[in-house]
């Protein structure tokens, strides 16, 4: 595990992409950010425990991180997927109560700790940052919707619709499409709640009809309303 503590000259640049910050003033990020340390993990590295205290909010500098839990047969499931610039841990800090979910590297991930009362400072006195954090909650909870609205549809809706749900969270466009990473089928099969094997089917015969393709490590959309349209 490599630690960089946070000197102004050595702080990972990638915090200032994370867009809780876009729009704030530079001395209240600047102040917010003084005590970050930034670690290094291997992917599959358990980042925090459920049940553990949130005295840290998390900003992703680089990687993939999934956030999971577990039902009451304890299968996990998996809430959400998280890439670069995105943020976590932040509502153990605000409600100072313990975490209600895991976090776990999917790849090599560095990661930014904040304090989480550096955090909170940062809430109180800076009233974008509040609004910030509103749009990050509505935004998460709008996509919590869509995927209950579609828990009973077909498989096919239900893949692509995890499909869109990563590539509008993290994708990457070129000339190809949005790009996004070519997760483990269970990992998908995990997010849109079908087996394995069925999401693997679903994914060829996407692929046969050209609507993602799949390489080592990347998959891409290069049509994004047409994949839409399947969950219309």
């Amino acid at each position: 595990m490599d630690d960089q503590h946070n000197a102004p000259t050595s702080v990972n640049p990638s915090i200032y992409l994370a867009p809780f910050f876009q729009g704030l003033p530079a001395p209240a990020v600047e102040k917010a950010i003084a005590h970050l340390v930034t670690r290094t993990h291997p992917a599959n590295q358990v980042i925090l425990l459920e049940n553990d205290w949130g005295n840290s909010v998390y900003f992703i500098l680089e990687g993939w991180v999934k956030i999971r839990t577990y039902n009451l047969d304890g299968k996990e499931v998996t809430l959400n997927i998280l890439g670069k610039a995105e943020i976590f841990g932040e509502m153990a800090a605000l409600d100072e109560v313990p975490r209600s979910t895991d976090a776990i590297t999917l790849t090599p991930t560095t990661i930014g700790s904040m304090p989480a009362q550096d955090f909170i400072t940062l809430v109180q006195t800076e009233p974008l940052a509040g609004i910030r954090l509103s749009q990050l909650m509505a935004r998460r909870l709008r996509q919590v919707n869509r995927r209950l609205r579609l828990r009973e549809s077909d498989s096919v809706s239900r893949v692509a619709d995890t499909l869109l749900f990563l590539a509008e969270g993290q994708g990457i466009q070129d000339e190809a499409g949005i790009q996004i990473p070519n997760l483990p089928h269970r990992e998908l099969s995990s997010l849109s709640g079908l087996a394995r094997e069925t999401v693997t089917r679903v994914l060829t015969k996407l692929e046969k009809k050209g609507l993602i393709l799949r390489q080592q490590q990347v998959l891409s959309i290069p049509d994004f309303k047409a994949l839409e349209r399947l969950i219309m």
